[in-house]
């Protein structure tokens, strides 16, 4: 499935930690699961989707838009603690005339190797959208960073959208102890701010959304370009 998000930027920038990163196998940290949230609308237009979720992010809700099995274009929102708060959130918006049918998913609880598994399929399968700076959607284009917040996202995971707070928000791991679905920050324009993104694959493979006028594609730590610019890894799953 696919993923419609909107803010933030590729280039978003955090100071580098001074000195080395030394743990070679820290504890990751677990970051915020996604509760009960609200699935609402199917639309064979995209622009409804995305109309719809503009109007809930109005509301203050995050929200975002993705292509179901069947190809029709659906919004999720919000993390709730309970399926009873949800639908609650959920009748007093229809009453409000902002969603018509609406359905609570509930939470993702897999986790480990299986929802690394997970969130790298759903990176890789976005393999060939564009890239597009603060890209909202794989139709118009991902930029890095929103690519890995929708790989998590899809998968219940709150990864925080910009580049900076991804990379503040991990734990430090060394590139040789890299997993599937941990993240890959390089250096672009300077040797101590993370200003790309990427995330891993394994075998020394990532995916990423590189820069304007190019897709989302596959490279490896190995490359002559990216091999030098690699920063740091950092781990978000136990």
């Amino acid at each position: 499935m696919s993923l419609l998000l909107v803010v933030g930027g590729c280039a978003a920038r955090a100071p580098h930690p001074s000195g080395p990163e030394t743990p070679a196998e820290p504890a990751p940290l677990t970051l915020p699961r996604i509760g009960f949230s609200i699935q609402a609308g199917a639309f064979a237009d995209p622009e409804n989707a995305i109309r719809l979720r503009d109007a809930l992010e109005a509301h203050g809700l995050e929200a975002f838009c993705f292509t179901g099995d069947d190809g029709l274009e659906r919004v999720r929102f919000g993390s709730f603690a309970d399926r009873e708060e949800a639908v609650g959130r959920a009748e007093t918006l229809r009453a409000e005339g902002v969603i018509e049918e609406y359905y609570a998913v509930p939470p993702e609880l897999r986790g480990g190797a299986d929802l690394r598994r997970r969130i790298a399929r759903s990176a890789l399968g976005f393999l060939g959208r564009p890239y597009r700076w603060g890209g909202p959607s794989p139709e118009t284009g991902f930029d890095c960073s929103g690519l890995t917040m929708a790989a998590y996202r899809l998968n219940g995971v709150a990864l925080p959208r910009t580049s900076r707070d991804q990379y503040s928000a991990g734990a430090p791991v060394r590139r040789g102890h890299l997993r599937e679905a941990d993240l890959v920050f390089f250096a672009m324009e300077s040797r101590r701010k993370p200003t790309h993104v990427g995330l891993y694959v394994g075998e020394d493979r990532f995916v990423h959304a590189p820069s304007s006028g190019k897709v989302v594609r596959i490279d490896t730590l190995a490359s002559s370009y990216y091999g030098p610019r690699f920063l740091a890894g950092r781990s978000y799953i136990p």
